[in-house]
């Protein structure tokens, strides 16, 4: 049963001002999932810097690269929950504004022990449930047959991460440990101002009535919402799990300094950035279940051939730069999905729960690779297991998703658990 839920007057009118246009509402939208995740990402850059000065085991820093994935993850549960109520226009500058605090403390008191490194992560997880509060955002701004295009722009705000990757040793290097902190705290302080001054949530938009809890209920009864989370935690996860821990991968794999193993992160980053509007919009002109089955087999392909450690040049580079571009599609695909199948007022609830399945895909592999490579002193094996979970998830797509999604869409509803 479909929440409860009133309209919201268009906007334009009393204190929300002018009722915007969808071009600069998706901009701006996606400028903030970008500072956003730059700050949730800021991290991954120094993990190796923070190990060697902290004498961290590979379990410890992966540990502290995952910390912040997990939290920004479960966060947008409620996160996308309360934009479903709230609406974009309140929920970006508050998360900007709340990542502040977390920023500031890493990068002036934070940085002496484990124990605070992990304690400011914990809280620089609010950084990464910008994405819950865009989704529903933009789709409410978007036409039916638009949205896919639209969700995997703003999608591309992923991309913070490869601001951090390519700035903040730098950065470090210039500066000093605080200066790429300091200067996040201070781009996330001017775009919650610009965000509160010009966003504006859709004209129309309706509001749940329903208390969270039962809004939540209801969205996990949608069976979309468990395929949708189950292909994410692969796509979306992947994607994050690489860009975190890839790094570490190509330092330890292939003997590569901290700042070349960084430029290539930052490089299948961007790659899966530019790949995630490009997965949307085939969604909007395919059906999104085969633009995710053509991306789930590239993935399987490049895990199995990257397993056997291949020489870097040209077969490794290849192999990742194929997933990067299969992981940033298979995302946008995804979201194009979500938007297209969850009821209108339920799409912030979806999300938040879609949303934090990937960032826990992305939690878990970075562990499983510590932990692999502490004892068995190779990462072949936790390759092999991305190969078999999206072999698995390939199987859901083709005989499951692709035929409900079909049959949802012949009859205008969405199908329930």
């Amino acid at each position: 049963m479909s929440a409860s839920r009133q309209p919201v007057a268009p906007a334009g009118a009393g204190r929300e001002g002018g009722a915007g246009s969808p071009g600069l509402m998706l901009a701006l939208a996606t400028v903030g999932f970008a500072v956003n995740f730059w700050a949730w990402a800021l991290l991954s850059p120094l993990a190796v810097k923070f190990a060697t000065a902290l004498q961290l085991s590979s379990f410890q820093q992966a540990l502290l690269v995952a910390v912040p994935v997990v939290v920004g993850s479960v966060g947008r549960i409620p996160v996308g929950a309360l934009t479903d109520r709230f609406g974009g226009r309140i929920m970006f500058p508050l998360v900007s504004v709340a990542t502040i605090v977390p920023v500031l403390f890493l990068g002036l008191f934070g940085q002496g022990s484990l124990t605070a490194l992990l304690a400011g992560g914990f809280f620089l997880g609010i950084g990464g449930t910008a994405f819950a509060v865009g989704v529903p955002f933009i789709s409410a701004w978007f036409p039916p047959q638009r949205r896919g295009t639209a969700v995997g722009v703003f999608g591309a705000g992923m991309g913070g991460t490869a601001i951090s990757a390519l700035t903040t040793v730098k950065l470090v290097d210039a500066g000093g440990t605080a200066t790429p902190f300091v200067l996040t705290a201070v781009v996330l302080a001017v775009y919650a101002m610009v965000a509160y001054l010009l966003l504006r949530d859709a004209p129309g938009r309706t509001v749940p009535t329903a208390p969270l809890t039962s809004r939540l209920a209801s969205a996990l009864r949608l069976r979309i919402t468990w395929q949708a989370s189950a292909l994410y935690a692969v796509a979306f996860g992947g994607y994050v799990a690489f860009s975190v821990y890839l790094p570490s991968y190509l330092k330890t794999a292939y003997g590569l300094t901290q700042a070349d193993a960084a430029n290539r992160m930052a490089g299948f980053v961007v790659l899966a950035v530019i790949m995630r509007p490009v997965g949307g919009w085939l969604s909007d002109r395919f059906a999104a279940t085969k633009v995710l089955g053509a991306a789930l087999a590239v993935v399987v392909a490049g895990a199995v051939v990257q397993s056997f450690t291949p020489g870097l040049a040209p077969v490794g580079t290849i192999a990742f730069l194929s997933m990067a571009a299969a992981l940033g599609a298979g995302s946008g695909a995804t979201f194009a999905l979500v938007a297209q199948m969850a009821p209108a007022q339920q799409v912030g609830s979806v999300t938040g729960v879609v949303g934090a399945a990937g960032g826990l895909g992305g939690f878990v592999p970075p562990l499983v690779m510590g932990v692999i490579y502490g004892q068995y002193g190779d990462y072949a094996l936790g390759l092999v297991l991305l190969a078999m979970v999206a072999l698995a998830a390939l199987l859901l797509d083709v005989f499951s998703v692709a035929r409900r999604s079909t049959a949802a869409g012949s009859s205008g509803q969405t199908a329930h658990v």
